[in-house]
């Protein structure tokens, strides 16, 4: 029986959840399958993977084939660098406790890289905000701007009227002043225009 190891859809509608399952190459895509030996979900980051490494190592072992996504993910977990280091036991290179070393040493350095990705993730996430913040800042102080240039614009315009009215207040108040003193000296002329015809009169 060809076996084939893929991924079989779960979750819900935009929240894809896979199990990892041991299934024939004639199966439907969710169909019966063999054997589950693990889950992976792409929706953390990085995506989360819980897999039997023991069963997936025998099944690798004994020929059958993953898929591409599957394959990435088995060689992330290791299955296939066991594989090959077995083979190396096998041929008489090194002895098991070697092997131990040898993978250990490589889960090591696949953990300080994940740990890298992870962190320079979280910098540059950081890095993001950071720049959102400063442009929102920007954007405040130039609005901020805006409002204050708009605002002294106001003020400088209803000083402006004012002063104008002002000064059309004083204008007309001096031209008030100026009839009234003329209506004054007026009053005042004519009785002295008056006495000199009485005079006359009283001659007569």
């Amino acid at each position: 029986m060809a076996t084939r190891i893929r991924l079989q859809r779960g979750g819900r509608k935009h929240y894809a959840f896979y199990s990892i399952v041991i299934a024939d190459v004639r199966a439907p895509r969710d169909g019966k399958f063999t054997e589950k030996i693990g889950t992976f979900n792409p929706n953390t980051n990085p995506a989360t993977v819980d897999l039997n490494f023991e069963r997936a190592l025998y099944w690798v072992e004994t020929g059958a084939q993953p898929t591409d996504t599957v394959r990435n993910i088995l060689k992330r977990e290791g299955v296939y660098m066991m594989k090959h280091l077995r083979g190396g036991v096998k041929k008489g290179a090194f002895d098991e406790a070697t092997l131990q070393q040898k993978f250990d040493a490589w889960k090591e350095n696949k953990l300080k890289g994940f740990e890298a990705i992870r962190e320079g993730e979280a910098k540059a996430k950081a890095a993001a905000v950071k720049a959102e913040l400063e442009a929102e800042k920007k954007m405040n102080e130039a609005i901020a701007k805006k409002v204050a240039e708009k605002k002294a614009a106001a003020e400088a315009a209803q000083a402006e009227a004012t002063a104008e009215a002002n000064e059309a207040a004083a204008e007309a108040t001096e031209t008030t002043v100026e009839a009234t003193e003329a209506a004054a000296k007026a009053t005042e002329e004519a009785p002295a225009a008056e006495a000199p015809a009485t005079e006359a009169t009283a001659e007569a």
